[in-house]
């Protein structure tokens, strides 16, 4: 919704995705051996398989792809402030967990109920209940991140109505200075 109003977006779930077929490739496949797919990327359900719900393999992963992330996203955010944009929007997983919010100017939550958020991720590609289930292990619960967020936008509401609420906030935010970052939910 924010794209429809030409407020950049860098999506950080995305980023990953982009470089396990670039800079990751290396580096992942040498702690990681086997996740190597044919096309020459990180073959993501071969990574899930050595770190789902493994605390160190999922903590040298990170030790690898946060950098890179972190890297990008620099270079995204230098770009969107020469072009000028009064607004950005960074969503990013896990931003109160890893303590990234304190770089942030203000915080979006966008919230639903736990069955409908359940519902929405087992229809994403390769989502198993099992994986589901480890990931929000790691995620903060949506009421304490509520209680964290400047802001926080319900999708339990019609599209309309959701739609009028990020248009709100698009003109509110853009008569401040900074960024906004949005967590998933």
């Amino acid at each position: 919704m924010f794209q429809t109003h030409k407020v950049p977006v860098l999506d950080s779930d995305a980023t990953v995705h982009n470089i396990y077929r670039a800079e990751a490739v290396h580096p992942v496949s040498t702690a990681f051996p086997g996740v190597l797919g044919p096309d020459g990327a990180i073959d993501r359900a071969a990574l899930s398989q050595k770190v789902l719900g493994k605390k160190e393999a999922l903590q040298k992963l990170e030790s690898i792809v946060h950098p890179l992330v972190q890297a990008r996203k620099t270079d995204w955010l230098q770009q969107q402030c020469q072009e000028q944009h009064p607004l950005v929007v960074l969503d990013i997983p896990l931003l109160f967990e890893t303590g990234a919010e304190k770089n942030c100017d203000a915080v979006l939550v966008v919230v639903c109920d736990d069955d409908a958020q359940e519902e929405r991720v087992l229809k994403r590609p390769g989502m198993t209940v099992e994986k589901f289930k480890t990931i929000r292990q790691r995620q903060m619960h949506t009421t304490e991140k509520q209680k964290r967020a400047d802001f926080v936008i319900d999708t339990m509401q019609t599209l309309e109505e959701t739609q009028r609420h990020v248009e709100e906030l698009i003109k509110l935010c853009e008569t401040r200075q900074g960024t906004v970052f949005i967590p998933n939910s």
